[in-house]
């Protein structure tokens, strides 16, 4: 997955921005568009580390439904989380894959979607 470089987090991001990009592209490797965050590296550390990023991935659900987002997408975020725990948990797949998935990043772009769509059906 290519990064999303329109997330950064700045003054004007929220909680959940500024929080999926340190989760998830915090870091570039040198030469490369390959970024990642602090998330995969907290899955180094067997069930603690993964538990522990899936607590913070809470935080970008939280703030999805304290904007009212839908039921249906809070749904997906959730499945996002879930997976991203459960793969995350096997030893050495599951670090590759925290390093791939980005659910943080996943998640708050179906949060912008959202929030996109509601804003277009208030347009005339």
């Amino acid at each position: 997955m290519t990064s999303n470089r329109d997330t950064k987090p700045d003054a004007e991001h929220s909680l959940a921005a500024r929080l999926a990009h340190y989760l998830d592209e915090a870091f570039e490797v040198p030469g490369t568009n390959w970024t990642f965050g602090i998330d995969p590296l907290l899955g180094l550390v067997p069930v603690v580390g993964d538990t522990a990023g899936m607590l913070l991935s809470l935080v970008v659900l939280a703030e999805a439904r304290a904007r009212g987002v839908r039921w249906p997408v809070i749904a997906k975020m959730l499945g996002v989380i879930t997976l991203d725990w459960l793969v995350g948990s096997i030893p050495i797949l599951g670090d590759a894959f925290d390093f791939w998935y980005k659910p943080n990043m996943r998640n708050l772009r179906l949060l912008e979607e959202e929030l996109a769509r509601r804003e277009g059906d208030k347009q005339p």
